[in-house]
């Protein structure tokens, strides 16, 4: 199943990770998990993104884990042998949404434009990453798409904040938002666990009912 439609509906916020130290990997994932959160989109900005992925896959089973900013064919199947459950890119070609189409697992690939989305849809795929929703956008852009292609679902990533994130989630193809203010990085290099889980709870209330 490469569509990632089930993944959309995790929860309202999926958090956008960006882990610099590995020994924060498992910290930080049970924090989420603490606060009813039960998804990561684990960038693969770091050299030890795979490390803290194997290690969240491993140790953290609550917790579906992704890997984003997946670029290359190689990142894509190095991420799959780490443990990751879903794959999102931050924008798609034609060759790497073949290769990603190969590999079994649900894709979010990411998409701007009218005719990426159109594009994307022509594989057979009806969930997207919108990015980046603030610059491409917002919500305005969202709901216009929405009018001609009603089918089609989004996690609009980038710019998304917890004060915006309700705007998108108004929409009916948005069924969830990626954001990265769940995890700030003071509380992460600070041990500061509990925030984290407080930030995941409050996330998990943006529909109006809380997860977990």
């Amino acid at each position: 199943m490469a569509d990632a439609t089930s993944v959309l509906q995790v929860s309202p916020v999926i958090p956008v990770v960006t882990i610099d130290d590995p020994r924060h990997a498992v910290p930080v994932a049970k924090a989420l998990a603490d606060g009813g959160i039960r998804i990561i989109e684990l960038t693969l900005r770091t050299d030890s993104a795979l490390t803290s992925l194997a290690l969240i896959a491993n140790e953290v089973p609550d917790i579906l884990v992704g890997a984003g900013t997946v670029l290359t064919a190689a990142q894509a199947d190095a991420a799959v042998s780490a443990g990751a459950q879903f794959l999102v890119s931050p924008g798609v070609t034609a060759s790497l949404l073949d290769h990603l189409l190969t590999l079994g697992l649900p894709v979010l690939p990411g998409v701007a434009t009218v005719g990426e989305v159109m594009a994307v849809q022509e594989r057979g795929l009806a969930a997207m990453k919108f990015f980046p929703a603030g610059p491409a956008g917002g919500p305005a852009y969202l709901a216009a798409i929405g009018a001609p292609i009603p089918q089609v679902r989004f996690c609009p990533t980038g710019g998304v904040s917890l004060a915006s994130a309700p705007d998108y989630l108004k929409l009916p193809n948005v069924p969830c938002v990626g954001g990265s203010w769940l995890t700030p990085r003071s509380a992460v290099e600070s041990d500061d666990w509990s925030q984290i889980t407080a930030l995941a709870r409050q996330a998990t209330e943006l529909l109006g009912r809380p997860l977990g």
